[in-house]
């Protein structure tokens, strides 16, 4: 029988509700701080024998359904011909952003192989589970990926990505196809190597206007997940703050759609039609709420999926470094115990 996570994704009937955590892996756990106490984050990343450690780390602590690979969203930049570093308490920054034609036409596209180390960690892992669950491999969107590389780092109003975007079309275009042309094969080659599923992550999709996606950006999506689909796993498409446009997001394709927790799960599921698997959608600060009011809202996204296929339960955006490891264990269990209103 396939694992109840990819029984989800394929929107058949499961035993029980699966769960995972975006960034399940990372700074809330002790064992990961241990690591991390010696070895920074690009070392992890790039040290395959320490990114397997640490992907198997919440697996072992929560229980979870299934694993997603330790990696960073913006590894693919050093291959393209960016300085990428990462910043105590400023998170990541990129010493040569992209901000012209110029800039866009020195990037190379055909170096996604300088990736490999995150596929070894996935074979890794693959053999260090022995199929207890499932393994997620991921990648950044091509929106998100370009705004970080014409920023440099991170934003509060994505200025610079929007004015090349709206100013010089040809450049944004030939950015964001080799883009996909780095992030096809890199995807690729985590599932040759044992992932059962590919998130996508848009997590800056929510800084655009429905018109800017759906003319600049949708296109390009579509494009990555159409040819990821072609490595026959389950591809989850996820955004935050996408709820004005999660029609058009949607459209864009996966198999699973992400939802983020500034809509009600039920309404979203209304609108992109229930033949779609969702994953969501828990505020992921309610992780620090009181166990009563913690559970009070776990029971309100499972009630919202009332028990129908297709629902992977699993926060809106990932988990934030001061979360207490036992209200993370908490909620697993409150999702094992679930039962719908309507079930036997």
């Amino acid at each position: 029988m396939l694992p109840r996570f990819i029984q989800a994704c394929r929107r058949e009937s499961v035993d029980r509700t699966p769960v995972w955590f975006m960034r399940q892996a990372g700074r809330y756990m002790p064992q990961y701080r241990k690591i991390r106490a010696s070895h920074s984050i690009l070392d992890i990343c790039k040290t395959p024998r320490l990114a397997a450690e640490v992907t198997q780390q919440p697996v072992d602590a929560l229980d979870v359904d299934a694993a997603i690979i330790f990696a960073d969203l913006l590894l693919p930049l050093e291959p393209m011909g960016l300085k990428l570093e990462f910043v105590q308490g400023n998170g990541p920054k990129i010493a040569n952003p992209v901000r012209s034609s110029a800039d866009v036409a020195r990037l190379a596209a055909t170096n996604a192989a300088d990736l490999g180390y995150v596929a070894e960690t996935v074979s890794l892992v693959k053999k260090n589970l022995s199929d207890r669950v499932p393994i997620i491999g991921f990648v950044g969107a091509p929106f998100t990926l370009a705004s970080y590389m014409i920023e440099g780092g991170g934003s509060r109003n994505y200025a610079a990505a929007k004015y090349l975007m709206w100013s010089e079309p040809a450049a944004w275009q030939g950015l964001m196809e080799k883009i996909v042309q780095v992030i096809t094969p890199y995807a690729a080659s985590q599932v040759l190597n044992g992932a059962d599923a590919i998130q996508i992550f848009d997590s800056w999709a929510g800084a655009l206007a429905p018109d800017d996606y759906e003319r600049h950006v949708l296109p390009y999506s579509e494009m990555l997940i159409r040819q990821i689909q072609s490595t026959s796993v389950p591809v989850i498409h996820f955004g935050t703050g996408n709820g004005a446009f999660l029609e058009l997001f949607h459209s864009a394709g996966g198999n699973v759609l992400g939802l983020d927790w500034r809509v009600r799960l039920d309404e979203a599921w209304g609108r992109i039609g229930e033949e779609t698997p969702v994953q969501g959608n828990l505020d992921p600060l309610a992780l620090l709420a009181p166990l009563p009011e913690l559970r009070r809202k776990v029971e309100d996204v499972l009630s919202r999926a009332a028990g129908r296929p297709g629902h992977i339960f699993n926060l809106g955006h990932g988990i934030v470094p001061q979360t207490p490891v036992d209200n993370v264990k908490a909620v697993v269990q409150m999702v094992r115990d679930y039962r719908p209103a309507n079930a036997a």
